[in-house]
């Protein structure tokens, strides 16, 4: 896709609201089929699995979340379906990023242009990374703020294009948490004080998160991480790493030998120990690179969907299992 634009004691009650809280977040609409719940609650859909987890968790029991992305597909790659695009048109809230998935963005913009609320804003994202896909040039790679990019840019470089991830960010997801759950308050009034305190005890645990990241990642040996896609930016820049991209913002697109060359040298420069691979994509070229540079592979998730594998995850403990994957890769205190 390419965007145009740890422990903490808690006291029993924010245990069982934590509880609670994932609880409801595994409830909801089927996740891509379009079927409905009860009529009495209000109906959202949400385009991926990130927003899901942000409906369902404040929504609670007010409202009836459908998945427009299915557990085992790339985000990236959604297309629509004609019983889909009817649940979209006749949802009262419809949660999603514009750029992110072009099928969603067109059938909001034709059939739900005032139930549509793009995140994108809230998000604040920035230009953090390169497309690497479709160039042969390129030179040696270089720091440069939490990406390690080429030194000679070709056709293909894109130094403003948007990164999409902000959900690989806790301080950034929580800004989108605070905003739907505006939304929310504001679509569905009678509901408002539910919808505050979900979004009181989700923000919470997002905080919490922050915080785990923050002192997790403090003290590594190493800062360089490699992942098969620019997915990372946003958390590499916030907690002090540097992101190493085989492929741009697109999952499965093929890198050029030049960029796979490129990704070589860096991990041996950077003594790079492990380069992720991620559940959704093929660990092909991952696996390959690993044992050209004689380096581990593992899995570090971008969260983007579920898989049958991890159907039983949340964001929560996703993004748990991706801070001890780190700590491991970069040798952390």
């Amino acid at each position: 896709m390419r965007s145009s634009r740890r422990p903490v004691r808690r006291t029993a009650t924010a245990g069982l609201a934590a509880l609670t809280l994932l609880t409801l977040a595994g409830c909801g609409g089927n996740a891509a089929d379009g079927s409905g719940g009860s009529r009495d609650k209000l109906d959202v859909v949400a385009s991926f699995y990130p927003l899901e987890f942000i409906a369902k968790s404040v929504g609670g029991d007010a409202v009836n979340v459908t998945t427009l992305t299915a557990p085992g597909v790339e985000p990236h790659d959604l297309e629509l379906t004609p019983k889909q695009v009817g649940t979209i048109t006749d949802a009262k809230l419809v949660v999603f990023e514009k750029g992110l998935q072009p099928a969603v963005d067109e059938a909001v913009e034709q059939n739900a242009k005032s139930a549509g609320f793009d995140i994108a804003p809230a998000a604040q994202l920035e230009a953090t990374g390169a497309d690497f896909e479709e160039h042969e040039e390129g030179g040696a790679a270089t720091p440069s703020g939490s990406v390690l990019r080429p030194t000679v840019k070709a056709a293909a470089y894109s130094e403003d294009a948007l990164d999409p991830h902000f959900w690989l960010d806790p301080v950034r997801y929580a800004g989108v948490v605070q905003a739907v759950t505006d939304k929310l308050v504001e679509v569905d009034a009678a509901h408002a004080d539910g919808y505050k305190e979900r979004a009181k005890t989700l923000l919470g645990e997002v905080t919490k998160l922050d915080s785990e990241y923050k002192s997790g990642l403090a003290s590594c040996k190493l800062k360089t991480f490699v992942t098969s896609h620019e997915a990372f930016a946003y958390l590499a820049k916030r907690y002090g790493l540097q992101m190493v991209g085989i492929a741009g913002f697109t999952p499965d697109a093929e890198p050029t030998p030049q960029r796979i060359k490129e990704v070589q040298e860096i991990v041996r420069s950077q003594h790079v120990t492990t380069i992720f691979y991620e559940e959704l994509v093929s660990p092909k070229v991952a696996e390959s690179i690993a044992r050209d540079v004689h380096v581990k592979t593992a899995v570090l998730s971008p969260i983007e969907g579920l898989s049958d594998a991890n159907s039983q995850e949340t964001y929560l403990s996703l993004m748990r299992e991706n801070l001890q994957e780190l700590r491991k890769a970069n040798s952390c205190a």
